[in-house]
């Protein structure tokens, strides 16, 4: 069973390259983020797309921000929207999407941005964060949450960790915050798979950072043990983010008991000129004017 997650940055302008990647990639579950519709938007938009696919869809939107949805040609079944006691801001947001497919609960989530380390937005992501936390110590056996953490694990799954220094997605409550959800039993499987290797799966879609390979990864799949131990492949689909139109963030796609394109990755295909030294790239928003 392939597995996939990734943040569209909105379904109705990424849809040019949405349907040719699910016929080029083939996968049986996609988790979405940020599609940024309507759930009656989203049916009119793609209803017969993924059906003629052989997809049912389980959204849960908004008209402009946030949303997130699962399809899934192997049974959906069970869809919850929304975390159980998360808080809103102030009102509940379409972040979270669950439904059990083949077996395997899924979760597909896009956990709250935070803005900046000293305000509300951070506050709230910190305490939607223990929602999914607590979502997770309560949930079955075989289980995986896939989506846009908007947080890097570690110093590793950063460019340069001083380029960050003031900025929210690598402070310590937020790493804090991730690691207590992995403790309830998860396991990072694309970093479990590739210890010590440079992986990232959203680069800003300003001053050339993608050609240069300078990214973050705060795009995850977290699997609980049943699930991990199934695991034959997980990999960054860096070719989605190249060409016209991508989203600013890649797929990350895994292969649970076999895979069909071999053990391949960490990042397909894999840059060409990356800028490995630190010090020397500052964020776009950090650059002086």
């Amino acid at each position: 069973m392939r597995i996939a997650t990734w943040n569209v940055n909105s379904l109705k302008q990424r849809l040019p390259r949405l349907l040719p990647w699910l016929d080029q990639r083939r996968p049986d579950v996609v988790c979405l983020q940020e599609t940024k519709l309507a759930d009656a938007a989203f049916a009119e938009l793609l209803g017969d797309e993924l059906s003629g696919r052989g997809y049912e869809a389980a959204p849960y939107g908004e008209a402009a921000w946030n949303g997130v949805a699962i399809l899934s040609r192997v049974g959906l079944e069970d869809v919850v929207r929304g975390l159980d006691g998360a808080p809103g801001f102030p009102h509940p947001e379409a972040r979270a999407i669950a439904a059990t497919c083949n077996g395997v609960r899924v979760t597909s989530v896009y956990v709250p941005n935070g803005r900046t380390p000293d305000s509300d937005h951070y506050e709230y992501k910190l305490n939607w964060l223990k929602s999914l936390r607590d979502a997770v110590a309560a949930g079955p056996e075989s289980q995986i949450v896939l989506g846009d953490m908007n947080i890097a694990p570690t110093d590793e799954d950063v460019f340069d960790p001083e380029a960050y220094v003031g900025h929210t997605h690598v402070t310590p409550p937020e790493r804090a915050a991730l690691a207590e959800v992995e403790a309830a039993g998860l396991h990072d499987v694309v970093r479990d798979r590739w210890p010590g290797k440079r992986v990232f799966t959203y680069w800003d879609y300003r001053a050339g950072m993608f050609h240069q390979d300078l990214g973050m990864r705060i795009d995850l799949v977290l699997a609980s043990g049943p699930v991990a131990e199934r695991v034959k492949a997980a990999w960054v689909d860096r070719q989605a983010r190249k060409g016209s139109g991508p989203s600013d963030h890649a797929p990350v796609i895994i292969d649970l008991d076999e895979a069909p394109d071999g053990d391949i990755g960490p990042v397909v295909p894999p840059p060409s000129n990356p800028v490995t030294k630190r010090g020397v790239k500052k964020l776009p928003q950090s650059t002086s004017p």
